[in-house]
């Protein structure tokens, strides 16, 4: 995967190292970051990826370093460095250099990737329900796009993948349904889409109330509440979304299988429509 990465004012290769181990960010934890999308010569809600990036670093004790605009116009002179049309993943993120522990906002540093990562198909993927949760709001920093709170979804990813499943669904800590271990998630049953309530132990994806959005302004009723674990055994469809992949199908969830349908499918053609008419 070939990218680059601006840094101190200038772009270099990507595999080029930048952080020392003894990085408070490495070490301890005190890194965000944001994720957009470039793609068919459009970058969808790039601004309020770059405007959430500045967000995720004050929770952290960081010190936003560039606004949201600036990292926005360094974005699009990356993309321009790739050939037209190019998939791509935008990284912007902020770590600290020092501080025991507690990060030291001096010393915040700024960089930015771009890496070539192709779209997955709307293939559609499997899922089963994780025995990992998201974490509550008092006890990680779940207002921010932080690194430290992907290990568990890593757990959770690996869990599922042994158990011959390609992602996890987790609970919140009460035990209703939270997201996916990697995106937000949606469940369609008797023509409602439902998606839960955000509650303050998960984002609430940037993509995810792009796709409800455009739902509603075709008339599709989209609640946002509380979903039961067993809900999602009797539903007519699964999906999620999320900036990686946008919107994808599940066909496989525990032992039921599922056909990719048509809510899906509509949510991600209004998408589509969307980048092509904003960017």
């Amino acid at each position: 995967m070939s990218s680059v990465v601006w840094n101190d004012g200038a772009w270099r290769d990507g595999a080029e190292p930048l952080l020392s181990v003894n990085a408070n960010g490495v070490w301890l934890a005190s890194s965000v970051f944001d994720g957009a999308r470039a793609f068919e010569n459009v970058a969808p809600d790039l601004d309020l990826h770059c405007q959430r990036l500045n967000r995720s670093a004050a929770v952290l004790g960081l010190k936003p370093l560039m606004s949201a605009g600036e990292i926005f116009d360094l974005a699009w002179e990356g993309i321009k460095k790739y050939p037209s049309g190019a998939e791509l993943y935008i990284k912007p993120l902020y770590w600290a250099e020092s501080g025991f522990v507690a990060p030291d906002p001096d010393s915040t540093r700024f960089a930015l990737s771009i890496s070539e990562a192709p779209l997955p198909t709307a293939a559609g993927f499997s899922a089963c329900l994780s025995s990992y949760r998201r974490p509550s709001p008092e006890v990680a920093p779940t207002q921010a796009k932080a690194s430290c709170l992907y290990p568990n979804a890593g757990r959770a990813l690996q869990e599922a993948q042994a158990a011959g499943y390609d992602n996890a669904v987790m609970l919140d800590p009460i035990g209703f349904v939270a997201e996916f271990a990697t995106a937000n998630i949606f469940m369609v049953k008797d023509g409602v889409v439902s998606t839960p309530v955000p509650n303050g132990c998960f984002l609430n994806g940037i993509t995810r109330q792009r796709v409800i959005a455009l739902l509603r302004g075709r008339d599709i009723e989209v609640q946002e509440r509380q979903i039961t674990p067993e809900e999602l055994e009797q539903a007519d469809e699964i999906f999620n979304t999320g900036n990686y992949s946008k919107v994808m199908p599940v066909i496989r969830y525990q032992s039921r299988d599922l056909q990719p349908g048509p809510v899906a499918a509509l949510a991600r053609e209004l998408y589509w429509e969307f980048a092509h008419k904003t960017s």
